[in-house]
């Protein structure tokens, strides 16, 4: 990717326009514009001066992961629709091997179960019911949950989720790593 190109992907991450990146670095706007049409190659004291209005580092500017611009909101219809037909979740994200931690919308339907099995997986998870009720069993122990309860656990204690009520259950959870 061509220095030009590289420098308007990043100016548009960030949020500035070519006029205000070359107010706060004391350059016309011509400028930012010629170097990002590839018209022109800016010297490196060039563009460490244009990079010190981001701010940026000459390193950080040509070692950046700006290929794909990564989504940061996510609107209900664009959320993942994963799980079964008694218990569903919704990822937050897209799942990708990049990925430090699954954020889910869970809902279990009335006698949803995770399984007679406990089951049990490297890493953490922590969730918030927002509405009904579930049964957490956690390393043998058995925790009543309801709305506003929440819970937190290494993931490699065997658990389980239950609803044993007539109502549905909704939880907001983190998961680490990512497992879908």
């Amino acid at each position: 990717m061509e220095v030009g190109d590289r420098l308007k992907k990043i100016r548009q991450i960030y949020g500035l326009s070519q006029r205000e990146l070359a107010k706060r670095v004391g350059l016309t706007n011509s400028t930012i514009s010629m170097i990002e049409r590839n018209a022109v190659s800016p010297s490196v004291a060039s563009l460490k001066k244009i990079l010190s209005g981001i701010p940026m580092t000459v390193t950080e500017f040509f070692t950046a992961d700006i290929e794909a611009k990564r989504q940061v909101v996510y609107r209900p219809d664009e959320l993942i629709d994963m799980g079964t037909d008694d218990i569903h979740w919704k990822l937050v994200g897209n799942p990708d091997n990049k990925r430090t931690l699954a954020f889910f919308i869970e809902c279990y339907e009335p006698g949803a179960d995770t399984g007679t099995e406990l089951m049990e997986h490297e890493g953490e998870e922590a969730g918030t019911v927002i509405e009904g009720k579930i049964e957490l069993t956690v390393g043998g122990e058995v925790f009543n949950l309801e709305q506003g309860d929440s819970y937190n656990f290494q993931t490699k204690i065997p658990h389980r989720f239950r609803n044993k009520t007539n109502k549905q259950c909704r939880i907001v959870s983190a998961h680490t790593p990512p497992s879908f």
